[in-house]
């Protein structure tokens, strides 16, 4: 403890002798009304969490971020995913933050942003890792050859996320599916869920939360090579009430009713699936799980960079970009939200150099969010109808995107009826402000 508030002191004092407190700089959105978030001190923006931007000074100029300090002991405060109601969708980040009354939120996870290695097949906009929301498993890791971002550090995957869980403390971990179809002639290995990729020869599960996107992306690429052709083996079945009820040679598109699932196979999980007919017997299940054995509330995927106090080996040390990250502090009481700003003059930093400023915010354990055009911060002015863009996005403008990590915070209102302005965390409610998908809420967080 008392080298933990050493290290603390020293991170302070290092940002403070950086000039970090140097001014903070605002894109669309609404204006921003702090003068104290704009003088770079923390400013609250709700029971339990504070914001403030700093200026760095890097090899190449000076980079200009924004922190969230979301305090996880204060039980006024809920962290979840934002997401625009299923899984093959995106929305700007001050959309989803809006249609959930969060009081802050940054983007999340890399994404299927573009198709250019397959003509023709849809673009889903579909998440690269795990996705959990209210402790709904939304969505299972594509293979790490499939992955869209910057090169995986040695030693991590595409299953690896940041969560919160049941207990309200922060951690990484590593999700993997497990899963199976169960026939009358024997089980068959499920392996994925609402995925734009599948594993060669794998069979996977869409599910109402997959959307009305096409399912056709899921059989394109190798598990090494995200732009090797798509498959010309391929197979789907619909299994409604426990009975398959329709085949067809070529995955589809369409939303997916509730309580059916569409199972796609490609090689020889296409070939698994020929064998049933339409009227047969099947039972789909899946869940993901932890390294750990406590269950995630939340979580949403990216690539570690910081591990027990220490950047990874083998950072990127090379490339400046704007980015996004999130780290654990505190024992996982603590979780740290930081956007870069993307606004000409402003410089990016690599891998490593995030890494490092994280490690010197507190970070004990830190993962590495989308970046460039993705990145995006924003907070909600108590009783303000919409959130704030914090960080000039590098393009202009927000980029859609298909999930973020969002803060809640009780008692906060958001110009609308109720505790939460009309709308609990973790609930997909929509609004007629932003037209996102409604479904159905969970309790509240106790």
């Amino acid at each position: 403890m008392k080298n933990r508030f050493v290290r603390t002191r020293a991170a302070l004092t290092a940002l403070t002798a950086w000039g970090v407190l140097a001014g903070s700089g605002v894109a669309s959105g609404a204006t921003a009304q702090d003068g104290a978030a704009q003088a770079g001190r923390a400013a609250r923006v709700a029971p339990g969490v504070t914001y403030r931007a700093f200026d760095l000074a890097v090899g190449r100029g000076t980079a200009h971020a924004h922190l969230l300090t979301v305090d996880l002991t204060d039980r006024r405060v809920a962290v979840d995913l934002l997401y625009p109601g299923v899984v093959g969708a995106r929305a700007p980040v001050s959309r989803l933050a809006d249609a959930r009354s969060a009081v802050a939120a940054v983007n999340a996870d890399f994404f299927n942003i573009t198709e250019t290695q397959h003509p023709g097949v849809e673009v889903t906009g579909a998440p690269v890792g795990p996705a959990i929301a209210s402790g709904r498993h939304l969505k299972a890791a594509v293979p790490d050859g499939q992955r869209f971002g910057p090169a995986l550090p040695p030693g991590t995957n595409t299953k690896d996320v940041i969560g919160v869980g049941f207990d309200r403390r922060a951690r990484l971990d590593r999700l993997s599916l497990r899963g199976a179809v169960l026939t009358s002639a024997g089980a068959l290995p499920l392996k994925g869920l609402n995925q734009y990729a599948l594993p060669v020869n794998g069979i996977g599960a869409f599910t109402s939360r997959w959307g009305p996107t096409s399912r056709v992306r899921a059989t394109c690429g190798t598990d090494t090579d995200r732009a090797a052709p798509c498959s010309t083996e391929t197979y789907e079945l619909t299994v409604r009430q426990g009975r398959v009820t329709e085949a067809t040679r070529v995955p589809g598109r369409g939303g997916i009713p509730r309580g059916t699932t569409t199972l796609v196979g490609r090689e020889e999980g296409a070939r698994q699936l020929r064998k049933l007919r339409v009227g047969d017997r099947v039972r789909v299940g899946h869940a993901l799980t932890g390294r750990r054995p406590a269950p995630l509330r939340f979580a949403v995927g990216g690539f570690p960079i910081v591990r027990g106090d220490e950047p990874l080996a083998g950072l990127d040390t090379v490339t400046p970009a704007v980015r996004t990250a999130a780290g654990v502090g505190a024992d996982g009481r603590r979780l740290l939200l930081l956007a870069l700003d993307g606004a000409p003059g402003r410089a990016g930093m690599t891998v490593r150099e995030l890494a490092d400023l994280l490690v010197r915010l507190g970070a004990r354990d830190a993962i590495n969010l989308d970046g460039g055009g993705s990145s995006t911060l924003v907070t909600r002015e108590p009783g303000s109808p919409g959130s704030t863009v914090r960080n000039h996005p590098s393009a202009g403008a927000e980029r859609p995107v298909p999930n973020g990590i969002g803060v809640f915070a009780r008692g906060v209102r958001a110009g609308g009826s109720g505790p939460y302005g009309g709308a609990r965390p973790g609930c997909d409610t929509g609004s007629q402000r932003n037209g996102s998908v409604a479904a159905s809420c969970p309790p509240p967080v106790r």
